[in-house]
C-alpha cells in the first residue's frame, strides 16, 4: 500500500463481502484484521480485485531493523519490486526512444510508436486495475482510476506523450512513496528485530555427586518461565527475567529509553531487547516470549498507529466529498466553455490548450492522497520517536490530548518522590547532641537498633527505611528478634524484647505522656514523618523518616513551565499538609495543593479539576493510582518497565521512573500538531494553486502528476522530521 486511502479502499471493498462482520486495514502495518464467516480464498480474491496482494502473516518477511536510506537504498528497494523494476526498464526505454520519434524516418518513429505503447500497457495496467477495481468493489474514486482516466483521454486525443510521461511519473512517485512508508514502518519493526530468536539455556545434572552444567541454543519462543539462560559480554538480552548469578552493566536504552548503562547484579529484572554490558549474567527466565516487555510494546504500539486521532477522522469525511466534488469540476472545466462559450474541446494546432485536456490535468490534481496521508505519516512518526524515548502513547487521539492539556495533577508518593522512605534523622532523649541527624551518637544508635528488632518482621515501607539505616549504622544485630509482634494498623508495631514491650509507631499508639505530646506537636510542623520509639512505659526518642524527591522532579516541573507559562501543576497526596507544602516549596513550581486524600478523594479531586479546567493529564504510579488515572481524560503511568498493570490502565506509559520524560513527550506532542497543520496547509496549498494554473490553460498533464506526487512526498518527508531527534 502507498498510502492511508490504499488502506481506505481495501477496508471497504473486504467489508462489502458476504459474512465478514468488521474488517480494520492498518496502513502503518500493512495488516488486515477481521471477523465473519468468510473463507481465506474469497478474501484473498477480494483483495486481489482490488489490485493488491495478501500475504498470510505466518509467510510474511521478517521486519527490518534499518530502513534503507539514500539514492542507493531507494534504487535497491525499485529494483526489489517486480512492477517496479519492469516500469524502471520501460523508462529507459522510453527515454532512449524519444530520439528516434524526431529523427523524421517513418520506421524509426514506428519503434518510438511501439515503445509508448508497450509503457502505456505494460506500466499502465497495474494502475487501471486498481483504480477499476476499486471503483467496482469499494466504489471509491481512487488516485489510481483518476490517472488511468486522465491517461486514456490523453491517448484519445493524440497526446500518446504525455500519457507516457503521466503514467511514468506517477509509477515513479508511487515507488517514492512506498519507499517512505517503508521507512517510517521499518522503525517500528526495529522494536521486534531487538530480541534474538535464540538463546543460551543452561541445564544441570548429577552424577557421581559432580555437578554438570550443559549450554544448549534454543528458540526463545520454546523457553518457559523458571529455565535459567546464558548471556555473555556484549550479547544481547533474549529474555525477561532476573539475574540469579554475576553482574554486569546493562543497556535499557531499547525499553526504558535510559541513556547510559545501568549497573545490574543478582535480584535485578532485565528485559529482552536489552544489552549486556562486560559481564557474563545468568538469568532466570520470568515470562514467555509472547508476554516480554518487549513484545508488550511492541504491540501497543502497532494498536495505537491503529487508532485514528481527530484530525484524521476529519480528514476522511473531508475526502468523501471533496474528491468527487473536484471530478465534477473537473468534468464541468471540460464541457462547461465548449457548450456555452464555444471555446475549443481539443486544443487546436498552434492554438491555446483545449477545455478537455484541462479537464485532464485537474482531474490528476483531484486526488486527496496528500491529504490524507499527511496526518498518519506524522503521527506514527511521533509515536514510534516516543517509543524509542522510552515514552508509550496509545494513538493519535491521546497524543492529541496530550497536546491540549493544561493541567497536569501529580499524585506524590512514588511520582514526585521516589517511593521509598529512608531514615533522615534520629533524636534519643538521652542524646546531648542539638543535631538530629548525626550518624555517629552512641543512643540514637540504640534507638535505631531497638526499632530494627521489631520491625524485622514488618513489610511497612517505614520498617524497610529503620532496617537500612540500622545495617548502615552497624547496629542490626545488637538486639535479639523482638517476640509476639504486634501490628497496630495506622499507629505503628509492637514487641517484646527481654522481657520489656518495644513500641515503634506515632502518638496515638503511647499513653498519653509529656513527651509523647511534646514530639507530636514537632511531628506536626515537620516535612518528615515520625515515628516515637518506646521501652516500656517510657518514650526513649524518635525516628525521622521521609520520602525524598527523585532527582529529575524538580528539573522536570520546571521544564513543563518553560514550555507553558498557563501550565497548572496541582499535587495530590494522601499525605500530610504540612508534607505537602515542605515538598512544594522544595519544588518551587506547583500551583495548588490537595492534601490528606483518601482514594476516592483523589478521584473527585481529578473530576472537579476536569470540570474546571477540561483535560487534566492525571500522572501517578500506575497501581495504587488506578481510579485517578482512569478518571483523567489522559492517565499517564510512572515506570512501565515489567509492568504490566502500568500498561494497560494509563493512556501514556512512562517507561523509566524519571518525570523528565514527561516533558520531551508534551513538547513532541505540540510539535506533532504543528506539523499536521503544515502538512494540511501543504497539501490543500499546492492543489489550489495548481488550479490557478489549469484553468487559465498553463498546466500540462505532466506538471498535475508532478504536483500530486510532489505534495504527497513533501507531506510525508515533513511528517517523518519527527523521528528526528532535537
Amino acid at each position: 500500500m502507498d498510502c492511508a486511502s490504499c488502506a481506505k479502499t481495501i477496508e471497504k471493498g473486504v467489508r462489502d463481502l458476504d459474512g465478514i462482520g468488521e474488517v480494520r486495514v492498518n496502513y502503518t502495518t500493512e495488516t488486515l484484521e477481521g471477523s465473519g464467516e468468510v473463507s481465506a480464498a474469497q478474501l484473498r480474491e477480494r483483495v486481489e480485485a482490488l489490485g493488491y496482494r495478501l500475504v498470510d502473516e505466518a509467510a510474511a518477511p521478517a521486519p527490518s531493523p534499518v530502513a534503507p536510506t539514500g539514492l542507493r537504498g531507494f534504487l535497491r528497494f525499485l529494483w526489489g519490486q517486480p512492477s517496479l523494476r519492469l516500469a524502471a526498464v520501460l523508462a529507459v526505454a522510453a527515454l532512449a526512444s524519444v530520439p528516434l520519434g524526431l529523427s523524421g524516418d517513418a520506421d524509426l518513429t514506428a519503434v518510438s510508436d511501439v515503445v509508448r505503447w508497450a509503457v502505456i500497457a505494460l506500466v499502465g495496467y497495474p494502475i487501471a486495475r486498481r483504480g477499476v477495481g476499486s471503483l467496482i468493489y469499494a466504489r471509491r474514486i481512487t488516485i489510481d482510476l483518476l490517472m488511468t482516466a486522465a491517461a486514456v483521454g490523453a491517448v484519445a486525443i493524440g497526446e500518446s506523450g504525455e500519457a507516457v510521461t503521466v503514467v511514468l511519473l506517477f509509477t515513479l512517485g508511487e515507488a517514492l512513496e512506498s519507499y517512505s512508508a517503508a521507512r517510517s514502518r521499518a522503525s517500528l519493526g526495529g522494536l521486534l528485530s531487538l530480541r534474538p530468536a535464540e538463546a543460551t539455556v543452561v541445564s544441570e545434572h548429577t552424577e557421581d555427586d559432580d555437578v554438570h552444567r550443559h549450554y544448549v541454543v534454543r528458540p526463545v519462543t520454546e523457553l518457559v518461565p523458571g529455565q535459567r539462560v546464558l548471556v555473555k559480554p556484549g550479547e544481547r538480552i533474549p529474555v525477561d527475567g532476573v539475574i540469579v548469578q554475576g553482574a554486569s552493566a546493562v543497556d535499557k536504552s531499547a525499553i526504558t529509553g535510559e541513556s547510559v548503562p545501568v549497573p545490574s547484579a543478582a535480584g535485578d529484572d532485565v528485559f529482552a531487547g536489552t544489552i549486556n554490558g562486560d559481564g557474563t549474567l545468568e538469568l532466570e527466565v520470568t515470562r514467555r516470549a509472547e508476554d516480554f516487555t518487549i513484545s508488550q510494546i511492541a504491540s501497543l504500539v502497532e494498536q495505537a498507529q491503529a487508532q485514528r486521532s481527530p484530525a484524521e477522522r476529519f480528514v476522511d469525511r473531508f475526502a468523501q466529498w471533496y474528491t468527487p466534488a473536484v471530478v465534477g469540476l473537473a468534468a464541468a472545466v471540460a464541457v462547461v466553455p465548449p457548450l456555452a462559450l464555444g471555446e475549443p474541446l481539443l486544443t487546436p494546432e498552434g492554438g491555446p490548450q483545449g477545455w478537455l485536456y484541462r479537464g485532464l490535468a485537474l482531474l490528476i490534481i483531484a486526488c486527496p492522497c496528500a491529504l490524507i496521508i499527511s496526518i498518519p505519516v506524522t503521527v506514527v512518526s511521533a509515536l514510534t520517536r516516543l517509543a524509542n524515548l522510552g515514552v508509550l502513547v496509545k494513538g493519535g487521539a491521546r497524543l492529541d490530548e496530550l497536546a491540549r492539556t493544561r493541567v497536569f495533577a501529580f499524585d506524590k508518593t512514588g511520582t514526585l518522590t521516589r517511593g521509598r522512605p529512608v531514615v533522615s534523622g534520629v533524636r534519643s532523649l538521652e542524646c546531648a547532641h542539638a543535631d538530629a541527624h548525626l550518624d555517629d551518637c552512641r543512643p540514637c544508635d540504640d534507638i535505631v537498633a531497638l526499632a530494627a528488632s521489631v520491625e524485622r518482621g514488618s513489610a511497612h515501607p517505614f520498617a524497610h527505611a529503620v532496617l537500612e539505616a540500622a545495617t548502615e549504622r552497624q547496629v542490626e544485630h545488637r538486639y535479639a528478634h523482638a517476640t509476639d509482634i504486634t501490628s497496630h494498623a495506622g499507629r505503628g508495631v509492637s514487641g517484646t524484647l527481654n522481657g520489656r514491650r518495644v513500641t515503634v509507631g506515632n502518638a496515638a499508639l503511647f499513653e498519653p505522656s509529656s513527651a509523647a505530646h511534646a514530639f507530636a506537636a514537632e511531628n506536626g510542623a515537620r516535612s518528615s514523618s515520625v515515628m516515637l520509639v518506646g521501652e516500656g512505659d517510657a518514650v526513649r526518642g524518635y525516628i525521622e523518616v521521609e520520602d525524598r524527591l527523585r532527582p529529575t522532579t524538580g528539573e522536570a516541573l520546571r521544564e513543563l513551565k518553560r514550555i507553558d507559562d498557563d501550565y497548572q501543576l496541582v499535587m495530590l497526596t494522601g499525605d500530610r499538609r504540612a508534607v505537602a507544602e515542605a515538598l512544594a516549596r522544595e519544588l518551587d513550581g506547583v500551583d495548588e495543593i490537595r492534601a490528606e486524600l483518601l482514594p476516592e478523594q483523589k478521584l473527585e479531586a481529578v473530576r472537579e479539576l476536569q470540570a474546571r479546567h477540561g483535560t487534566v493529564a492525571m500522572i501517578g504510579d500506575g497501581i495504587n493510582d488506578t481510579p485517578a488515572l482512569a478518571a483523567a481524560r489522559l492517565g499517564v503511568a510512572m515506570g512501565g518497565a515489567g509492568a504490566h498493570q502500568a500498561m494497560e490502565v494509563a493512556d501514556v506509559v512512562l517507561m523509566q521512573d524519571d518525570l523528565s520524560r514527561l516533558p520531551q513527550a508534551v513538547r513532541i506532542s505540540r510539535r506533532t500538531q504543528r506539523l499536521i497543520r503544515q502538512n494540511i496547509a501543504l497539501s490543500l496549498g499546492l492543489k489550489l494553486a495548481f488550479l490557478a494554473l489549469v484553468v487559465p490553460g498553463l498546466a500540462t498533464l505532466w506538471m498535475a502528476v508532478v504536483a500530486d506526487v510532489g505534495a504527497t512526498i513533501l507531506v510525508t518527508l515533513n511528517g517523518m522530521r519527527m523521528l528526528r531527534a532535537r
